[in-house]
């Protein structure tokens, strides 16, 4: 990485420093129990449920979109693959437009055109432009997590800051849950248009609610959008060997996960399970064992260190998906129960050292992070969806298993590279 000149300039989406100021008192940023802390925190919530309740709407819906278009399920799934494929390429592009217009401002506009498009979506004639419109929303979903942590950093105390992204991370959590779980159930008795349309209006109920409540910024200084330095920071992170096996470990587990999710309810609905839509919808409250794994995800790193934190969760990944070739819906659940949890563990682990390893350039870090995250989420629903058409749930769980050997491969390099460097690296002398 190369040295900091005299005068470095401001990187480019960068999250502004977040160290306490030397007297509390004269410090305006928000704080717990201050004007507009509960407004910011509850709009931030809003905006996490309706992007992940949107971005996710059709994953709990594929065997009834391959019914009702005609298409198997690995072209189904690319409606779940380009939505978070948009996210994937335009993450980067909105962390920069964000320094230039502002954090609310692009929020807001992220937002409009991504509830817009979700109204447009039941009426897609074809799986061509179902795929299209998906596209675009996730694409225009991309200026939510590119702003809203560096939104906080500027207006809220450095205290209070975990707690507030905490609230926007739960409602990401519970769009996610909720978007499959309402659609799952209003699908059965209407169908998997109207359970879209759905989606769409309480996304659209929840962005006017962000835009009212959401205070306006105190604390932001617009920049430039200075390309020179953006690329030259997302070279030197690309260049970073750890790094990039975080990338890589995040985009593995993710590949997992989404094709697991992407798949299940066809597994679901075929004998021996034969399950209704809505219960199948209900399978997605699993989520909330990741909310807990993530959680103590911390603790798991005290105790264990990054990597052993790593194997853990590559292991209870691995042991849930060999529960769940079995024939039995309890072992099936139990199975999911552990994917789940190994997901959000290796995920709070590698994104959380993430912003640890970079020394400058942390939103771009993160961006980075959370592009490869949604590649192999896009990866994992549309590889999933071609194994399970051509080797049944045998075939996906394969797939899942390859991808947790590489978590583990790139996690045994890694700390085969650690020791070299430190055996290169001489002792300072006391």
């Amino acid at each position: 990485m190369p040295s900091a000149s005299t005068e470095a300039p401001a990187t480019v989406g960068a999250v502004p420093s977040v160290s306490a100021t030397a007297d509390p008192a004269a410090d305006s940023r928000m704080a717990p129990g201050g004007p507009g802390y509960r407004r910011m925190s509850f709009a931030l919530f809003l905006a996490g449920v309706a992007t992940f309740a949107l971005l996710y709407s059709t994953q709990a819906l594929l065997p009834l979109i391959s019914s009702d278009l005609g298409v198997t399920a690995s072209e189904a799934s690319w409606t779940v693959s380009a939505a978070t494929g948009g996210l994937a390429l335009f993450v980067l592009p909105m962390s920069a437009l964000s320094e230039r217009f502002g954090r609310r401002t692009l929020m807001t506009a992220s937002l409009a055109v991504a509830v817009s498009v979700g109204l447009l979506v039941p009426f897609a004639p074809s799986i061509g432009a179902l795929i299209a419109l998906r596209a675009v929303q996730g694409a225009a979903l991309a200026g939510l997590p590119a702003s809203a942590t560096a939104y906080l950093a500027e207006e809220v105390r450095p205290k209070a800051l975990i707690t507030a992204i905490g609230l926007f991370v739960a409602g990401n959590s519970v769009g996610g849950m909720s978007g499959r779980v309402i659609t799952g159930w209003v699908a059965q008795e209407w169908g998997w248009r109207v359970a879209v349309g759905t989606i769409g209006f309480l996304a659209v109920a929840c962005a006017f609610a962000f835009r009212l409540l959401l205070p306006a910024p105190k604390h932001f200084t617009p920049g430039s959008l200075r390309p020179r330095v953006l690329a030259r920071t997302v070279r030197d992170h690309l260049a970073d060997p750890l790094l990039c096996r975080l990338y890589a470990i995040g985009a593995l587990f993710m590949m997992v996960f989404g094709g697991v999710y992407t798949v299940i309810g066809y597994r679901l609905t075929e004998a021996p399970f034969s399950l209704p839509q809505g219960i199948i919808g209900s399978v997605f409250l699993v989520y909330l064992v990741g909310t807990v794994s993530a959680s103590t995800a911390g603790r798991l790193v005290d105790r264990l260190g990054r990597r052993g934190s790593l194997y853990l969760a590559g292991g209870t990944t691995t042991a849930g998906l060999l529960l769940s070739l079995a024939g039995s819906l309890v072992f099936v659940l139990l199975g999911l129960v552990l994917i789940t949890a190994g997901f959000f563990a290796g995920h709070a682990v590698a994104s959380s050292a993430v912003s640890h390893t970079a020394k400058r350039g942390r939103a771009q870090a993160s961006a980075l992070y959370q592009s490869a995250y949604y590649i192999g989420s896009s990866a994992g629903s549309t590889l999933g969806a071609v194994a399970f058409h051509a080797g049944g749930w045998a075939g996906t769980v394969t797939l899942g298993l390859l991808a947790v050997l590489g978590v583990v491969t790139i996690t045994v390099f890694g700390s085969h590279a650690a020791r070299a460097q430190a055996r290169r690296s001489p002792v300072p002398a006391h």
